[in-house]
């Protein structure tokens, strides 16, 4: 079975990337690129890339990066952008590290199986949404993913037991919980946190996180950013810088720093995603008040 993933994850790569480069040069012939400096998307794409192989998620970094360096991206096609940028990235690091990490096998395809249709069923819903409803929701669960990393700093997170599987009412209601998070992801909420709390809680090894969490977000971005692509909603030089300076980022990260220690880097985690959030909740309100 996990080799049957393996390949699976392989052939996502690659239709993906066809669909995905094909979209982008139709795109730049028909002058449809937003206007932004080149190196903002690269930097953003390597960074964030890079912290998201060590476990740390991308999304809320992503964010961060901007707001913080200004991209050039209306609101509204952020959770589309991230998703679409971020997606050949992801499946890199899921050829990476599935094999590489035991796992019950029944028990990551039918995780990966149930957020992968959630972020299909999400996918329909987010592309849809006006501005302020999508600020609203990425700024609630920005603070909901901070509060997770805080939670998993001081101690209050479960820390996990020994167990590579589950089975029964555990595996029935992790498969629910993923379903919740796959569609969540489709808003621009990262996966890892919430994910590795789901797996610690039900007593799993920690390392069996990993290629959970990877495999999840590998097979479920394709499908949630093909959707984003056929209704536009993302934005398309950012996209294509992102994903191939993030595809180096993930090298560099597995090969050089795959031992780091990355605690305090945590730190500076919660506060950039809480400040993201509260800049996302602040967006929102303040569209409230100009309709008034």
């Amino acid at each position: 079975m996990v080799k049957a993933l393996q390949i699976l994850l392989y052939a996502a790569f690659a239709i993906y990337a066809v669909y995905f480069f094909m979209n982008i040069a139709k795109a730049k012939k028909n002058d449809e690129f937003e206007e932004e400096a080149t190196w903002k998307p690269i930097v953003t794409g390597f960074a964030t890339n890079f912290f998201d192989t060590l476990g740390i998620g991308s999304f809320a970094p992503t964010m961060f990066m901007f707001k913080a360096l200004r991209h050039n991206i209306p609101d509204k096609k952020i959770p589309g952008t991230l998703n679409v940028a971020d997606c050949l990235p992801v499946l890199l690091e899921a050829i990476i590290f599935i094999g590489a990490v035991k796992v019950d096998p029944v028990t990551l395809i039918v995780l990966i199986a149930a957020a992968v249709v959630g972020s299909y069923v999400g996918a329909g819903i987010i592309s849809r949404m006006e501005e302020k409803k999508v600020q609203l929701v990425m700024g609630i669960a920005l603070l909901a993913s901070a509060a997770l990393f805080l939670a998993s700093i001081v101690g209050i997170m479960p820390i996990g037991g020994t167990a590579l599987g589950l089975t029964g009412v555990k595996l029935i209601i992790a498969a629910i919980i993923f379903f919740i998070l796959g569609a969540l992801m489709t808003a621009g909420i990262g996966l890892y946190a919430p994910a590795m709390v789901v797996v610690f809680s039900m007593g799993m090894d920690p390392s069996a996180a990993f290629p959970i969490m990877m495999g999840s977000c590998a097979l479920l971005m394709p499908v949630a950013s093909a959707k984003f692509i056929k209704e536009d909603t993302y934005a398309k030089k950012n996209s294509i810088l992102i994903a191939l300076s993030g595809l180096v980022g993930v090298v560099v990260a597995y090969k050089f720093f795959s031992g780091l220690d990355i605690e305090k880097l945590k730190i500076l985690v919660v506060i950039v995603v809480t400040i993201t959030g509260l800049i996302m909740l602040k967006s929102a309100f303040k569209k409230t008040e100009e309709v008034k």
